[in-house]
């Protein structure tokens, strides 16, 4: 076994790993119409198995890229409206499906974990990159990072008027 062949058979324990594993499986339900469950345990299985097509993650890898894969699958509708209403002048049939899943997977991450938007973000545009077009990265690049910036915005704690200053602008 080549020293290549045997860095490729050791478990990957990187995030970014398993966000690409979560990549592949919500593209190939896409594309082939199965439900998540049904491509999640065929990748997995043929993860464990040495297909290379999928890089091998550690248990803790392999944790992660569920978590995306199936709270995707639980908040989808949601993720979707956000995306339909980021996105403006596309539509969902319009877009490569490979940028529509990366941002998929990269909004849940953005909105249901504690991970910091930028790596995030990061990630999404080089799998973007690795799997899309041309200009997948910086599509995606520029969709998540408006997201962000909305998001943060949002959540900025607003000043609350105190009761003397409600009286004096309602006295104008």
């Amino acid at each position: 076994m080549t020293r290549r062949e045997r860095a490729a058979a050791q478990p990957v324990g990187t995030r970014r790993a398993a966000r690409e594993f979560a990549f592949r499986v919500l593209f190939e339900a896409g594309q082939g119409g199965l439900a998540f469950q049904q491509v999640y345990m065929r990748a997995e299985g043929a993860m464990l198995s040495g297909d290379d097509t999928y890089p091998h993650l550690n248990p803790e890898a392999l944790a992660f890229a569920h978590e995306l894969v199936f709270g995707y699958q639980q908040h989808e509708a949601a993720i979707n409206d956000l995306l339909q209403r980021t996105i403006r002048g596309w539509s969902f049939e319009q877009m490569a499906q490979t940028d529509l899943n990366v941002l998929r997977l990269a909004v849940f991450e953005m909105i249901h974990t504690r991970e910091a938007h930028p790596p995030v973000i990061e990630s999404a545009v080089r799998i973007a990159r690795k799997f899309g077009g041309d200009d997948s990265g910086r599509f995606v690049n520029g969709v998540l990072g408006g997201l962000s910036r909305s998001l943060e915005a949002s959540s900025a704690p607003q000043e609350e008027a105190t009761p003397q200053q409600e009286v004096t602008e309602a006295e104008r």
